[in-house]
């Protein structure tokens, strides 16, 4: 097969083609170092504090669609067919500041400064998206933007004031986006790209059909989807990644449809790429999903991939299983469906051959007599790892549970059913008596370890209370019903 070796980008506004990029490359080194755009800063490392940010814009079905994204973390390969922009770009004619710098200058948003670019993108993405917005939506925003010094109150009144400087329709981003989007397509060759050394490949197959074939070609290659995770193995473990197959440019693994009674999810559909469908149709999903790490990471992340890298602390994965979620893997052309709690055998340990993949999720929606809870116990409400998660699901017919699914994150060494608790709700009255029966035989279904992140008895408690509040928050009979979900 024919395939060219460069990757092909615009940075801010000029045309960019590199040669041998490596897997391992990632997209702040080159801006900072080989390009001296050193207002993209470093801070973490793992795309926790912002400091990174920039805007990343790429065609989707929709048209061009520009997100915020940590650079840091970012692969450079992975920007073949896109357009960066960093902070530079925003110098206005005679290099007047942008109306988002203007209004933090104004509202002495910025101290140290060392932060400041990366607040600036995150909100310059939200006011192209939102231009006049509320609190909540510019706290939503700046979840993965740390600040230090100067306090969240003067950004956050900067962020809603920044319409009185200007408007979104003038600027640079939707003056030029026909043109923009015009050069984009242009990049477009319809090859595969591989470039890089033998040892360190950058692979971007040119459709789904193309990754089954790339993956029996490498089937010991590293997928790489969103990189929030595969990023820190990089950055923070130095492994060698490559050869690496990335993913985040296959817009046919993207889609997310509500059909025959489940919504369907290709495996690389982000988390903001879900959060629609998840409101409409499973709207007891929306606070959790905001507090699955931040926006740029949300921007990033795949559902796919959450539950590829078997991680017992993954977030989607309890949730998923407690509504009876499946997957389609696929190795070549060869598609198998398998439930997702049988996906995860042991800690790191998947029900995955080499050159296999996670295509598509499938959930089935909820019927009328469902109830549905989802909760995150961790040490920050925002952008933090779970201690413990748990996804809850329970039928009640005429007084009586007939159904229920209760699955764990950080309880066990994989994602896991609470099976004896489901057997003690099964068949009995929907009552406060049966979810303590539920709740003391959670010791039976696990054995949690202590670590940085909660001990044994803490999780266990945890987990305990937690069916004690789904208990609280559904019963119709309670006098003053708890409801802290929406608190």
């Amino acid at each position: 097969m024919t395939h060219r070796t460069d990757i092909r980008f615009l940075l801010n506004g000029k045309d960019t083609s590199l040669g041998a990029v490596g897997a391992d490359q990632t997209l702040l080194d080159f801006l900072r170092i080989e390009r001296r755009l050193t207002g993209t800063k470093e801070g973490c490392a793992e795309g926790d504090c912002g400091a990174c940010t920039v805007l990343v814009g790429h065609l989707s079905d929709a048209g061009l669609v520009y997100t915020p994204v940590n650079a840091c973390i970012r692969f450079l390969a992975s920007v073949d067919g896109c357009h960066v922009v960093t902070i530079e770009h925003l110098s206005g004619p005679e290099g007047r500041l942008h109306p988002v710098q203007q209004a933090m200058v104004d509202h002495h948003g910025s101290q140290c400064g060392f932060c400041t670019p990366g607040f600036v993108m995150s909100l310059y993405a939200l006011w192209m998206e939102v231009p006049e917005p509320t609190e909540a939506q510019v706290e939503s925003a700046l979840q993965g933007n740390l600040c230090r010094c100067t306090g969240y109150d003067p950004i956050i009144k900067a962020a809603v004031a920044v319409s009185r400087y200007g408007s979104p329709a003038a600027d640079y981003l939707n003056t030029e986006r026909s043109a923009i989007t015009g050069r984009l397509q242009a990049l477009r060759s319809g090859q595969r790209v591989v470039s890089g050394p033998p040892d360190n490949l950058s692979i971007l197959p040119t459709d789904v059909d193309d990754l089954a074939d790339c993956l029996l070609e490498y089937p010991g290659a590293t997928i790489v989807a969103g990189a929030t995770d595969v990023g820190l193995w990089v950055t923070k473990f130095l492994r060698n990644i490559g050869p690496a197959i990335f993913t985040g440019h296959l817009n046919d693994l993207k889609t997310v449809e509500a059909k025959d009674g489940a919504l369907l999810m290709g495996a690389g559909a982000s988390y903001t790429d879900c959060q629609q469908s998840l409101s409409e149709h499973l709207p007891h999903l929306s606070s959790y999903w905001d507090r699955i790490a931040g926006w740029q990471v949300r921007n990033m992340g795949t559902v796919g991939g959450n539950i590829a890298n078997g991680s017992p602390i993954g977030d989607t994965p309890p949730v998923l299983i407690a509504l009876g979620a499946e997957i389609t893997l696929r190795r070549g052309t060869d598609r198998r469906v398998l439930l997702l709690e049988d996906f995860f055998i042991d800690y790191g340990k998947q029900d995955r051959v080499a050159g296999e993949f996670v295509e598509s999720v499938r959930v089935p929606l909820p019927g009328a007599n469902d109830l549905n809870a989802v909760y995150k116990i961790s040490k920050r409400r925002d952008e933090d790892i779970s201690s413990v998660a748990v996804g809850i699901n329970v039928t009640v017919t005429d007084g009586t549970i007939t159904g229920c699914r209760i699955a764990f994150g950080g309880m066990a060494a994989t994602p896991k059913r609470a099976s004896a608790a489901e057997r003690a709700l099964i068949g009995h009255s929907w009552s406060e008596a049966s979810f303590e029966n539920a709740a003391d035989a959670l010791p039976t279904d696990f054995k949690p370890l202590s670590d940085w992140r909660a001990s044994s008895e803490y999780r266990m408690l945890s987990a305990q209370n937690l069916l004690r509040r789904f208990y609280l928050e559904h019963d119709a009979e309670t006098t003053a019903p708890i409801q802290l979900a929406s608190a």
